[in-house]
């Protein structure tokens, strides 16, 4: 599998990507600099990590989403090329609209990184295929614009859709609505999760396997 792993002016988690897939995985993995047009021939799989892309200046990902990389991935995603947004790299595909909802401030206004625990919802994907629906995983988090939300019949879609990835089992550490922790597109293809499954590397591949999707 070829990962190309998209570097925004202050992104800060994608090296981390980089040793996850490809010496955890064993697979082939390149960065991508925001400002390129284009993405490499022969990608399986887009990344775009975690960090404070721009600063996070306006709101997370809101610049971002202005990259002119940005086009190419809506078009490899569109195609039916495997994206995955990790914390704001989640942000940033809300952002540009390649998934649905928003992520805002968490309910207490604090920045929050510590282990949680994950349910799987939906295991029928190329992501999850792993897992076991319902299944329980322990993952790092590490953001202050990390609460999930979307409107009432947005809700309704991905519950009607099984586009709900993953919840917070137990405590839900940032107030998302209905305690969602990732969510996918339509298509399956394209998921966004606050998580890092990427800093699992040395003690819990269990998480790590999100990035294993092929």
């Amino acid at each position: 599998m070829k990962v190309g792993v998209v570097v925004f002016p202050g992104s800060n988690c994608d090296m981390d990507c980089v040793h996850a897939v490809q010496d955890e995985l064993g697979h082939e993995a390149q960065t991508i600099w925001h400002d390129e047009t284009s993405l490499p021939k022969g990608l399986d799989f887009v990344i775009l990590p975690g960090g404070f892309s721009y600063g996070d200046y306006l709101r997370c990902g809101a610049i971002a989403k202005f990259a002119r990389l940005m086009p190419a991935i809506i078009d490899f995603a569109n195609a039916g090329g495997y994206v995955i947004g990790i914390c704001n790299g989640f942000q940033i595909l809300t952002e540009s609209g390649l998934l649905p909802g928003a992520l805002l401030r968490n309910k207490d206004q604090k920045f929050i990184c510590k282990d949680i625990d994950l349910k799987v919802i939906n295991n029928s994907t190329a992501f999850t295929r792993t897992y076991k629906k319902g299944q329980i995983i322990t993952i790092p988090i590490a953001h202050g614009e990390g609460r999930y939300h979307i409107d009432n019949a947005g809700l309704k879609r991905l519950e009607d859709n099984d586009q709900i990835a993953f919840t917070y089992s137990g405590n839900n550490p940032n107030g998302s609505l209905h305690s969602i922790a990732g969510v996918f597109n339509e298509k399956k293809n394209v998921l966004g999760l606050m998580p890092h499954p990427e800093r699992c590397n040395f003690r819990n591949r269990d998480s790590l396997r999100i990035l294993d999707i092929i």
